[in-house]
């Protein structure tokens, strides 16, 4: 999983750094259109032995390519026409609050004590990140704020759809499968994907490939993996870890630096992450009198 949140850290600096050569729909049809030959180039083989997705899986595989690779992409790319990345990269952690909601609803999660405090404090961290006054005077750009959001809830609620997929198909097919239906959602943006590759500088195109191979195809595939084998509420606060990455690539690569305050809250999110991963210890078995055993007063 730390190759997958570092991607998917990079991904937030590499958005940002493209905004000025690729409007918000084509950069998310370009990465997805990248994403979905990758994907399909491992997949390939896999597609005759696979279990065929049942009606209902299907729809949750749509359900997934619509919100999480379609809606996701374009909400947070035009988000960071408004945002920095490390303030996107933020405002994307509510998820995981959303996660645990919906995975105790609709997965019959067990929400633990650990998991809640943990939570809590990293939320906290998120929060007086965010809220940090940038020092610029120009505060927090709203439709920004709202574009985030928008990404966080979508993406939050494609893992719940796609905890109970991956339990019985391949991590990599319902990747795959996932990303083509977002690539064919985002296909209204051929025209501007065209007009700005003519226009792009070639290092530019290159981070668009970038994209699609390494924080889609790569890390989108692993985290479908680790969602087989932990609960989407542990695994969804993992990506705590994001924003403290992000700040620094966005720092060293953009020149971008937060706020003072914001490195308290990074080191709050921190904690939370390692509160809430914590397991609770398990009760000592009760010794029980054998059979026939007398009791003396």
């Amino acid at each position: 999983m730390s190759v997958t949140l570092v991607l998917w850290a990079s991904a937030f600096v590499a958005i940002r750094h493209l905004g000025h050569d690729f409007t918000p729909g084509s950069l998310s049809l370009g990465r997805l259109l990248v994403g979905a030959v990758a994907l399909g180039i491992v997949a390939a083989p896999k597609v005759r032995t696979m279990p065929r997705p049942t009606g209902r899986e299907w729809a949750a595989i749509v359900a997934i390519g619509v919100l999480w690779f379609g809606i996701y992409n374009v909400a947070l790319n035009q988000g960071e026409h408004h945002v920095d990345a490390g303030t996107a990269s933020m405002l994307l952690q509510v998820s995981p609050i959303i996660i645990a909601a919906l995975a105790t609803i609709f997965l019959s999660e067990k929400f633990t004590t650990y998991l809640a405090v943990g939570l809590a404090l990293a939320f906290a961290g998120v929060v007086l990140i965010g809220t940090a006054d940038s020092g610029d005077g120009g505060g927090r750009d709203l439709v920004g704020v709202l574009l985030c959001l928008v990404a966080a809830a979508v993406y939050s609620i494609s893992v719940i759809l796609q905890k109970p997929l991956v339990a019985r198909l391949s991590a990599v097919i319902v990747t795959w499968l996932a990303c083509t239906v977002g690539a064919v959602v985002c296909l209204p943006f051929a025209g501007q994907l065209v007009d700005d590759v003519r226009d792009a500088p070639t290092s530019s195109i290159l981070w668009v490939v970038y994209l699609g191979v390494f924080p889609t195809a790569i890390a989108f595939t692993t985290y479908a993996y680790a969602l087989r084998h932990m609960s989407a509420s542990s695994l969804g606060v993992t990506t705590y870890l994001v924003p403290p990455i992000t700040i620094v690539m966005g720092l060293v690569f953009l020149s971008e630096a937060p706020p003072t305050v914001a490195y308290a809250g990074g080191v709050l999110a921190l904690l939370g992450v390692a509160v809430a991963r914590r397991k609770p210890k398990p009760r000592a078995a009760v010794p029980q009198p054998q059979e026939g055993a007398r009791v003396h007063g």
